[in-house]
């Protein structure tokens, strides 16, 4: 049985941090972002809301600003070794997020078969946001559908990994998911749970790892 695994980024490929986070340290925005989050969190802000605001926010952002956010956040160990072993049995990964998809995309180069998230404009921002492009919850679960018909599988086949309300619609919609430090409401719902800073020992607990990707 051929697998397709589905990654969250914010939170869960990346310990206690977001990409949108990483973005405005860069630009010295912390402040603004984290009352955003904290909004976003509380349901006060849906996600279009949040995506509209951050793009007011990123005006000055540049390519080279994105790439020292991805080379500097604090991601998960073992994302490429897992991701390899995936690739080696002959399985799918590929990461869903909110998070925009100019810098969920840069996952590609760790090995991901896809990477999907809310469309922004091109960095540096020429043009306004189209909400349209703004990914939600329940867009998740349209994109793993999309990602099962590129791939040949089904939902039946999917594996999930998340770590906030935002995944939970897709946790529904797939048999096998893994809480990633996740919030109490997603880890009640998910068949297994992780807490650390290791993606290798999340992986592990599907039974499916080979000896050699262990955790180091």
């Amino acid at each position: 049985m051929t697998l397709l695994h589905l990654f969250d980024l914010d939170g869960t490929l990346m310990y206690g941090s977001a990409a949108p986070v990483e973005i405005s340290r860069q630009l010295g925005v912390s402040t603004e972002i984290g009352e955003l989050e904290r909004a976003f969190a509380a349901r006060e802000l849906t996600p279009q809301e949040f995506s509209i605001a951050a793009h007011a926010l990123w005006v000055e952002l540049t390519p080279a600003h994105v790439r020292a956010a991805f080379e500097g956040a604090p991601w998960l160990s073992g994302i490429r070794e897992v991701w390899r072993e995936i690739h080696e049995r002959g399985d799918y990964c590929a990461v869903i997020s909110l998070s925009p998809s100019f810098f969920v995309e840069l996952l590609m180069e760790w090995g991901a078969h896809a990477a999907h998230g809310s469309v922004y404009p091109a960095v540096p921002f020429t043009g306004p946001l189209d909400v349209a492009g703004i990914l939600t919850p329940e867009g998740k679960v349209d994109v793993a559908d999309q990602l099962c018909a590129r791939f040949g599988v089904t939902r039946s086949d999917c594996v999930a990994y998340g770590d906030s309300l935002t995944d939970a619609v897709l946790f529904e919609a797939v048999p096998r998911s893994v809480a990633v430090n996740a919030r109490p409401y997603l880890a009640e719902r998910a068949t297994h749970v992780y807490e650390g800073r290791d993606l290798r020992e999340a992986y592990q607990l599907l039974g499916l790892a080979r000896p050699g990707v262990e955790a180091s």
